[in-house]
């Protein structure tokens, strides 16, 4: 190499060597304040990582220590948000789904939604794929349709899609066709044993036809909330009745079709794991089982945990939580506790994924069915026409979704009583820290990656990601 040749290459390492050790020293924050001054905001100036000794209260974070993959977090998208969506202007619609599921920029690049089979009980009707006047049956499911999906749910995630391809998607139902219930109503009631074998066909034809449309179902829980008959629609299916059903019909049907979709069992709250552990505990079901699905309404999350150790080669997924504001974007919001509670406490119980109910509500927390709809579901969106207000629960996923990509591993820190975190090795070498400030005070803290650490302060009620 020439002198000269030398000289340029001198200069340019002379100019990109500072960036290069900034770029590996500095530490990104979303931050998120009560007051709203901040709301899973980019901080201008990024925090340096250096070798510093700790001298506040530290998380220490341990990359060699790992725990589960997530696959991603999310919503529901109910019959009645993706209604909501598809009713406002093309070119609005397209950018809320834009900043909803692609993770450059500002965008919070969701990467789970969970669908519903049949209507839930935020849909303005109820409905099934395979609806017939009464008296009349149809085991062969000749009749089954997804018409009832086609305004809304099939072209919103269609949109969805072209979006970011890779989205996973879980699908629940809440109730059978109700020619297949015992009860022959929407609310409560139980499958008939005589048809088992038509009920897990409809689930081939729902997979098949999703599938038709460009939408893959990456996971299916068998009954949502299997022990609530006071939704409208709902159905009880005991814990003997869903171990039959996976085991002699579903599962079969499924090896029949070639359908690959992961079969998730239980999908309610965490005060009763002896459902799922019951179920698990028989060899001839549970080799057709993924995991199990939780929502947070009632227990406590270390019941995820007590799962995961019985059956350590079973996922644990976390399906269903609502996390609501009244008050529509007005006032303080303490996103600490939902995120301390649900975003940190799940993850570090072993779920790879979380979803929250539901993605979207118009102000009067509509649409829902009528007697046994859920008229508090507020949704992470209010959706008033084309002005759509960004309520608790959309800054509760941004905080994990947008820096936590599928892939992402949870890695080993400390929990600290006012500062509640967990953090995440991801796919790229990077280290995404979640911490929510639950305490009264403001609370400054060390955290210490190995020979760096960096210094960082949260007032109270306030949640930081930190990215480095």
């Amino acid at each position: 190499m020439n002198s000269k040749a030398l000289r340029v290459v001198l200069f340019f390492l002379s100019v990109l060597s500072p960036l290069v050790a900034r770029a590996q020293k500095d530490v990104s924050v979303w931050l998120t304040n009560p007051d709203r001054s901040a709301l899973f905001q980019l901080q201008a100036s990024p925090l340096p990582l250096a070798s510093a000794p700790a001298t506040n209260q530290i998380i220490n974070v341990e990359g060699a220590k790992t725990y589960q993959t997530m696959d991603g977090f999310g919503f529901a998208l109910t019959g009645g948000s993706a209604q909501l969506i598809m009713r406002m202007d093309p070119a609005k619609r397209a950018d809320l789904l834009h900043e909803l599921f692609a993770f450059d920029g500002d965008n919070i690049g969701v990467s789970y939604l969970r669908l519903t089979v049949g209507a839930s009980d935020m849909n303005d009707h109820v409905f099934s794929y395979d609806d017939l006047p009464e008296g009349q049956t149809d085991t062969g499911m000749t009749k089954f349709s997804l018409d009832p999906d086609r305004a809304d749910v099939i072209p919103v995630m269609k949109e969805i899609l072209a979006i970011n391809p890779q989205i996973k998607i879980l699908a629940s139902p809440w109730s059978a066709p109700l020619w297949m219930k015992t009860s022959a109503v929407a609310r409560g009631g139980v499958l008939k044993p005589e048809y088992f074998s038509a009920y897990a066909d409809y689930f081939v034809k729902y997979i098949q036809g999703m599938k038709a449309e460009g939408i893959p179902i990456d996971t299916l829980t068998v009954q949502n909330e299997p022990l609530n008959e006071k939704n409208t629609p709902s159905m009880l299916m005991l814990e003997s009745e869903l171990d039959i059903f996976i085991k002699d019909n579903l599962a079969p049907a499924f090896r029949k079709a070639g359908i690959k979709t992961k079969i998730v069992l239980y999908d309610h709250n965490l005060d009763h794991p002896l459902y799922p552990l019951s179920i698990l505990r028989d060899p001839a079901a549970n080799k057709y089982i993924d995991g199990t699905g939780f929502h947070l309404y009632g227990g406590t999350v270390d019941a995820m945990t007590q799962v995961h150790n019985e059956f350590p080669k079973k996922n644990i997924y976390f399906t269903e939580q609502s996390v609501t504001d009244r008050r529509g974007g007005g006032g303080t919001m303490n996103l600490s506790r939902p995120v301390s509670r649900i975003m940190i406490g799940v993850s570090r119980n072993w779920s790879k994924n979380i979803l929250l109910w539901n993605l979207a509500a118009d102000p009067n927390a509509g649409p829902h069915t009528n007697d046994g709809g859920c008229s508090g579901c507020f949704g992470a969106l209010t959706i008033d026409g084309d002005k759509v207000t960004r309520n608790i629960a959309y800054y509760t996923v941004a905080h994990a979704s947008k820096s936590v990509r599928p892939g992402s591993i949870r890695i080993d820190s400390n929990n600290l009583d006012p500062l509640p975190n967990v953090a995440f090795k991801t796919p790229d070498g990077k280290r995404v820290l979640i911490v929510a400030n639950v305490s009264d005070s403001t609370q400054k803290f060390d955290v210490r990656d190995g020979s760096k650490a960096f210094t960082a302060s949260l007032d109270a009620g306030s949640v930081g990601t930190y990215v480095w």
